[in-house]
């Protein structure tokens, strides 16, 4: 068989049932019966979710608005990106409304650094990454009850580096300070 071919087949799987086992406003879990290409079945679960965006909101003196965020599924801070889900709002769209409900900033200009999948093996869940510059601080935010934020100013080397290091966790955040920095280095605007 030649490696088309082999594509070709992984694709057919068949989904012969399908149910929610739980649902709420973040994300449902699906369970599915699948007939495989060999034909052998399995239940195969999933998560369903919506998405995210997340900003990397770099200030004109060079340092990034960071956020040090108690995570209750963790049972510890940690140093992230500004995030939120989508809540049906078009990726930039969603990007900005969280930017500036966590943050109290608004960006004059958005750039987007790149779309990906978290966990493909068992959730569809996409998050879009943006650089946010020409920042201004409206002092105003609008934080969830569980939203338990201090923000930190970083110089972005310092934050690439506090991501290389590991002291950034979530995979998200590093990856956007990684490709903001990639992206100002090769000569992106900044505006």
């Amino acid at each position: 068989m030649t490696q088309r071919d082999t594509r070709e087949t992984v694709r057919n799987w068949t989904r012969l049932s399908s149910q929610y086992v739980f649902k709420s406003r973040w994300f449902s879990v699906r369970q599915d019966g699948v007939a495989l290409p060999s034909g052998q079945q399995i239940t195969f679960t999933m998560i369903e979710n919506p998405g995210f965006a997340m900003t990397v909101p770099l200030l004109d003196d060079g340092r990034v608005v960071l956020e040090r965020v108690y995570r209750y599924n963790l049972q510890d801070y940690s140093l992230e990106c500004p995030a939120g889900a989508l809540d049906g709002d078009d990726p930039e769209t969603g990007a900005r409304r969280e930017l500036r409900e966590e943050t109290g900033y608004v960006a004059r200009s958005l750039q987007h650094l790149g779309s990906f999948n978290g966990s493909t093996g068992i959730s569809d869940e996409r998050f879009h990454l943006f650089l946010a510059t020409g920042l201004e601080q409206t002092g105003e935010t609008l934080r969830d009850p569980t939203e338990q934020i201090e923000l930190m100013l970083v110089p972005l080397a310092e934050a690439v580096e506090l991501a290389l290091s590991g002291a950034v966790r979530d995979c998200a955040s590093v990856l956007a300070l990684m490709l903001a920095h990639r992206h100002l280095a090769a000569g992106g605007s900044k505006m």
